[in-house]
């Protein structure tokens, strides 16, 4: 076999040690504690637009299913019920199916909690991190609202477009039949192969004000333009990557709980798997997790781009086809 040498140079790999030593040291100025979480755990992502990884284990309870955790979120937020105060982690995540210029099986994130915290205050320190591992300045940073994207590139409301046009559009940009496709699979497909690709030129590009049906763990507020409700998160973009998305965080356990319910039924209406909620969680949410603002960042891909490479494997040691 030829494919045994590491996926990334040696000299790559000494300068991603120091961009993460770079990170440790980022939070350790701003008092923020460093922790480690497992990488297996009793449940999964109830997400419809992930797939989790599962395998059986011999443990005191007799032959279990532990899943391997698509991000360290539930159990840091167990830690931020417990009283831990602001935490920050670099993760090993796992997710299956994805392999590609972008993404790996197999990755790095970076997630960190800041309780009391705004999200425009982690908005701010979000850029101050990124441009910290950068070699260079990359422009200003700039807010957009996800309606005002579709309506800029695509002159559509994604809020209002009826789903007859907005499946159209979709199968007609992405050549695909999007005839059955539910409204989120079609504003999807269409922000990554149309929006994406625009944004964070000349500069870090933030989107704000998702739909409500994307919340997933944050909560949700009135768009300030007709009421709406709309998701309290944001994504960060750099080079047209996407490398962070931060929440107005979840602390009502009974909202988690239905929304877990509620990803469970679009999976099997979807015909896949159901996935072990995490009940552990919600005991943690019941128990009183702090409010707050929380961030998951894809570290592969920053580094990627600070050491100017063009493919997510070229920075790891061993990718996914070579592990």
């Amino acid at each position: 076999m030829n494919d045994w040498q590491p996926s990334a140079t040696l000299d790559t790999l000494r300068r991603r040690a120091a961009l993460l030593a770079r990170v440790r040291a980022f939070f350790t100025e701003r008092d923020v504690l460093e922790v480690e979480t497992p990488i297996l755990g009793h449940a999964g992502s109830t997400d419809v637009h992930l797939a989790s990884l599962s395998c059986q284990a011999r443990t005191p309870a007799g032959a279990e299913t532990l899943w391997l955790q698509t991000s360290p979120e539930f159990h840091m937020k167990r830690l931020l019920a417990a009283g831990a105060g602001p935490v920050f982690q670099i993760a090993r995540s796992f997710r299956d199916g994805e392999v590609g210029r972008r993404h790996n099986i197999e990755f790095s994130m970076l997630e960190w909690y800041r309780p009391g915290w705004s999200l425009d205050q982690l908005i701010e320190e979000t850029q101050q991190l990124i441009r910290t591992l950068l070699p260079g300045d990359p422009g200003p940073t700039r807010r957009h609202r996800y309606r005002a994207l579709f309506a800029r590139e695509l002159s559509i409301d994604p809020f209002v477009v009826e789903l007859d046009a907005l499946r159209r559009l979709a199968s007609a940009t992405g050549g695909l039949d999007m005839s059955t496709a539910e409204r989120d699979d079609c504003l999807d497909l269409l922000m990554s192969l149309v929006i994406e690709p625009t944004l964070g030129r000349n500069g870090i590009d933030v989107v704000l004000d998702y739909p409500a049906s994307q919340a997933a763990l944050a909560r949700r507020h009135r768009d300030p333009e007709d009421g709406a409700w709309v998701a309290s998160r944001f994504e960060v973009y750099l080079q047209g990557l996407e490398l962070a998305n931060g929440y107005d965080e979840l602390t009502d356990a009974q909202e988690q709980r239905a929304r877990f319910a509620e990803d469970n039924r679009a999976r099997a209406q979807a015909g896949l798997p159901e996935v072990d909620v995490d009940q552990r969680l919600l005991a943690a949410l019941e128990a009183g997790m702090p409010e707050g603002s929380g961030v998951a960042l894809g570290l592969d891909r920053l580094i990627q781009l600070a050491l100017g490479k063009s493919r997510i494997d070229e920075v790891m040691a061993f990718a996914t086809p070579r592990c």
